[in-house]
């Protein structure tokens, strides 16, 4: 426990600014580190395995004694004002499940301590027993900083992990094309608002656990790869504000599960599939500014009940609205402006607000 308490005593004394007097008042050797504000303690060793000290509007720097908390699990030290980089003694925490430093002022590349460059000696096989990877890592969530540089390998390679967040960053390069070969538990991919170009890798359909997949805000280019419909349990599929050129693949509308498919600010061609009609859970869909063409299904809302919010604007639809849409009866708005439409949008849809229309 003395490591524990020395390591966190040297973390206080790196923070410049507790306006709300939170550690200054309450971390002191004078009460058990684990009666602490933001600690918790094993039962059996009595050492540290969470450290939480999110929004508590901490300024200062992240010391490289933090590495010596062995035990610890968890590490939540988001919404906060830190800046620099994170130490790479990190990487002695080998029991790191969860990462969370949301909305801080980090910088530079990805933090080092998750790339790990370890060099063998050709006269010893094995590595070092104090050097491993973050096997156990679960939870990684590095969005709302300013980190540079391209996606670390050695995060593709984390075996356990279920949530990875780098959204709001200043990320380049191109997602690997076989970014989920060795990803089998991931089950939030959502790395929207970077820099990321290149095309999406069809080899995404091996994450198979994936939920959530936020790719939007980058610079992505080609074709949406159809064999993103084998992502059968998607229920958010982000790809907007990208370069995606190319009609919307049919198997889209293999995702049954999917509530929302964001796929605005492209230059999409070609008809909307009939399919995308059929996603009976679909709630909100969003191809504003493409260059969509055709007519919508007659059917229309007949097989998208909980359909909420509707963006086509802005592209080269025509036809005649289709009546049915009054079957998606918890619509309440709807945006079909600049497009070639005819025909009114029908009276009885009470209190839907119509964007644009005319």
């Amino acid at each position: 426990m003395a490591t524990d308490e020395v390591a966190l005593l040297a973390f206080k004394s790196h923070i410049s600014s507790d306006p709300n007097n939170i550690l200054a008042s309450n971390w002191s050797s004078s009460s058990p580190v684990c009666n602490w504000i933001g600690i918790t303690c094993s039962w059996r060793h009595h050492r540290v395995t969470a450290l939480d000290i999110s929004s508590m509007k901490l300024h200062g720097t992240v010391p490289p004694r933090l590495g010596n908390h062995l035990f610890l699990v968890s590490l939540d030290i988001s919404n906060n004002t830190f800046p620099g980089d994170l130490p790479e003694e990190l990487v002695l925490l080998q029991r790191l499940k969860l990462i969370d430093i949301t909305r801080n002022n980090f910088s530079g590349v990805i933090p080092s301590f998750l790339e790990l460059r370890m060099q063998r000696n050709f006269l010893h096989s094995e590595i070092p027993p104090e050097i491993k990877d973050l096997r156990y890592l679960t939870f990684l969530d590095l969005q709302g900083n300013s980190l540079t540089g391209s996606i670390p390998p050695s995060i593709l390679n984390m075996t356990s992990l279920g949530t990875l967040t780098i959204i709001r960053n200043r990320l380049v390069g191109k997602l690997p094309a076989d970014i989920c070969n060795n990803l089998p538990n991931l089950e939030m991919l959502l790395l929207s608002s970077n820099y990321l170009y290149g095309l999406i890798p069809p080899n995404l359909e091996k994450c198979s656990k994936l939920q959530l997949l936020k790719l939007s805000g980058n610079e992505f280019t080609g074709i949406i790869p159809r064999e993103l419909g084998n992502l059968t349990i998607l229920t958010v599929l982000h790809l907007g504000e990208n370069h995606l050129e190319g009609e919307e693949p049919v198997e889209i509308g293999n995702l049954q599960k999917l509530q929302v498919l964001g796929l605005r600010r492209n230059t999409l061609s070609g008809t909307i599939p009939a399919e995308i009609f059929n996603i009976s859970g679909l709630q909100i869909f969003t191809m504003y500014g493409n260059q969509l063409s055709g007519s919508l299904p007659l059917d229309l809302g007949l097989g998208t009940p909980n359909l909420k919010e509707v963006y086509l604007g802005s592209n080269d639809l025509s036809g005649r609205t289709a009546y049915t849409i009054l079957n998606a009866s918890r619509l309440t708005l709807l945006d079909l402006g600049s497009n070639k439409f005819t025909g009114p949008i029908p009276d009885s849809l009470g209190a839907l607000e119509l964007l644009d229309y005319t």
